[in-house]
């Protein structure tokens, strides 16, 4: 068993993270020591572990906490996995889609100015003032 700190430096989530993840229902409530320390356990560590791997694909808390539920049954088939997985890519493309667009519109904005002008003359300050760039 290892406190919230040792917790914190083991799976590189802060300490305010694991007591979200935990009021979230995320991972297990904690044991508490004599002393009222937080007491975590191996499958904390695990847990942790993976939310962390999770968030880093940018899975939201509801889709981890369904990937957590359906990790609890293992003899289930996955397509329930699979399909939220499929709309998260839906997701993903979509948001590359839009900031590809904005991408575009910084350029654009960027090639309306050279450094040789002054603030008065700045092509992207004249562009923002004369016409809203789309937003995307």
């Amino acid at each position: 068993m290892i406190k919230i700190g040792e917790l914190s430096k083991v799976t590189g989530c802060s300490v305010q993270t694991i007591r979200h993840y935990e009021k979230e229902q995320l991972i297990a409530s904690a044991e508490r020591s004599e002393g009222n320390f937080r007491l975590y356990d191996e499958v904390a560590v695990e847990q942790l572990l993976f939310i962390k791997h999770c968030r880093s694909l940018d899975l939201s808390l509801p889709e981890i906490r369904q990937l957590l539920g359906l990790s609890r049954s293992p003899g289930a088939q996955c397509g329930d996995v699979n399909r939220m997985m499929d709309r998260h890519i839906e997701q993903v493309e979509a948001r590359i889609q839009e900031l590809t667009k904005l991408n575009e519109q910084l350029r654009m904005l960027r090639r309306s100015c050279s450094n040789r002008r002054t603030v008065e003359q700045c092509g992207i300050l004249r562009n923002l003032s004369a016409t809203p760039v789309s937003s995307v």
